[in-house]
């Protein structure tokens, strides 16, 4: 959808209307990701406000697509919500931050990515305490990847790179496109083989948890665990590529 002026109400609701599916995509790909106190009828109502706020917002000189710029504002949307019902907290913020760090300090210290006793052991922490941390960060590693990359409110976020979704961009932005991509490659290949299949499970072929705890035959809570020190490893190893 193009705007070539300030569009007529008419417009903007038809535009509405034409892309209404996107808001049942993103909270099929995102009800595995939130806490269980936010049903599905509360994350469309807030991907629905995302959505008219999209459609209210749009201005075609950026140069990308409606259907892009709505997908940012329905995910910011719903994730908006999260944090107005208290989700996020600092404690959880700053366990996130500690494995972290713990993480870096280690590769470069070993010379290779650390294993779960030897983050553990950094932390002071036993190794079921140290999973058990990891799980109640879960849900925070992926709405970070759902942040966007540059903080400006189009850019692209490290879960659209992971989800490769082509689209009609310009020259320069497929460049900046194609060397983000490369950089999450590097990353990607310092993981571990069962946290890089866990990622492409869940990213690529889009499985539920429970669905990979079969396939790898793992509990869904090892899966939860793998998924949530994966994300932190790329969120973690990305930042320190790009800044």
């Amino acid at each position: 959808m193009h705007y070539t002026s300030s569009p007529h109400p008419d417009d903007k609701s038809k535009t509405i209307r034409d892309h209404l599916y996107l808001v049942d995509i993103l909270v099929g790909r995102m009800v595995t990701q939130v806490p269980s106190f936010m049903n599905k009828d509360d994350m469309k109502s807030a991907g629905m406000l995302g959505l008219l706020d999209a459609a209210n917002k749009f201005d075609p000189a950026k140069n990308i697509l409606f259907k892009t710029f709505a997908e940012y504002r329905i995910r910011g949307a719903i994730l908006d919500e999260m944090r107005k019902l208290d989700w996020f907290s600092r404690s959880l913020r700053e366990k996130q931050s500690r494995i972290g760090k713990a993480i870096v300090d280690l590769e470069l210290s070993l010379g290779r990515d650390p294993e779960d006793h030897e983050v553990a052991d950094a932390m002071h922490l036993s190794l079921d305490e140290y999973r058990t941390m990891l799980g109640e960060v879960s849900h925070l590693g992926c709405v970070s990847l759902n942040e966007t990359l540059d903080n400006s409110q189009e850019g692209n976020s490290f879960l659209d790179s992971l989800v490769d979704e082509r689209a009609d961009i310009s020259p320069g932005a497929r460049i900046e496109g194609q060397q983000l991509t490369e950089k999450i490659a590097e990353v990607l290949a310092q993981l571990s083989d069962k946290e890089r299949l866990v990622v492409s499970l869940y990213y690529y072929e889009e499985l539920t948890q429970k669905e990979i705890a079969e396939v790898l035959e793992l509990s869904e809570g090892r899966v939860s665990q793998l998924h949530s020190q994966a994300l932190i490893k790329l969120k973690t190893k990305l930042e320190a590529r790009l800044y």
